[in-house]
């Protein structure tokens, strides 16, 4: 990838970090973004910046180690969870960590979003786990979500917040925005007291449709659900 492609995806990192900003999804210097550059090259967000106050300039490139090979910027401490990521799903092209403030209270509380309720959650994200707690910014964070990985494309973070990946930096952000309005419909349900959860037969017949239009958009632990 040349160096204007780079600078593009810079631009689309900065314009990321300003949705999940001005949604509430992140406060003060909260949340992180990154996405693949190539097979060892990584665009990762500064650490210390908010989200919605970044420029190009300020967007780290690392490598698989973790090394920084251009920007004035130190990047995000969380630089291990997304690298843990690429490293395990050779698919995923973006990655968004975010608080989105329901869905993070889910984690909180740890209870898992694994009912199938709304169409759009089941072919987006599908079922949500909880990692388990770990430090932020560790490696024992990232490695809390390896047993999650191949499966899931969001995953909560218990007492701590979401981890979404796309194949580009839009997927992944839309999925951070279809997690927390499937928190959203999950607590109101709680509150009315009942939740009336899609059949199977629909959720086959919804995956079978996009997987024919779009097999991206089908989260890879589908089967693990649907007992296919």
């Amino acid at each position: 990838m040349n160096a204007p492609e780079i600078h593009r995806l810079r631009e689309e990192m900065c314009e990321i970090g300003r949705c999940i900003k001005n949604n509430g999804f992140v406060a003060a210097n909260d949340g992180n973004i990154s996405c693949r550059v190539d097979e060892d090259r990584f665009l990762v967000t500064p650490t210390g910046i908010s989200k919605g106050y970044m420029h190009p300039g300020m967007i780290a490139l690392i490598n698989s180690q973790g090394e920084v090979l251009d920007g004035l910027y130190k990047p995000s401490s969380e630089y291990r969870a997304h690298l843990i990521v690429y490293n395990n799903r050779p698919d995923v092209k973006a990655v968004v960590h975010a608080h989105p403030p329901v869905a993070t209270a889910f984690a909180v509380a740890g209870i898992p979003l694994d009912k199938y309720m709304l169409p759009e959650g089941v072919c987006g994200i599908g079922s949500v786990p909880i990692a388990p707690y770990a430090m932020p910014g560790t490696q024992e964070l990232a490695d809390s979500m390896l047993p999650f990985l191949k499966e899931h494309n969001a995953i909560l973070l218990a007492n701590h917040g979401s981890v979404t990946v796309g194949n580009d930096l839009n997927e992944a952000y839309f999925k951070t925005e279809t997690l927390e309005y499937n928190a959203k419909i999950t607590l109101l349900t709680r509150l009315l007291g009942r939740c009336n959860e899609l059949p199977l037969a629909e959720i086959d017949k919804l995956v079978q449709f996009m997987r024919d239009g779009n097999p991206n958009l089908v989260h890879p632990g589908y089967k693990k659900y649907s007992g296919q």
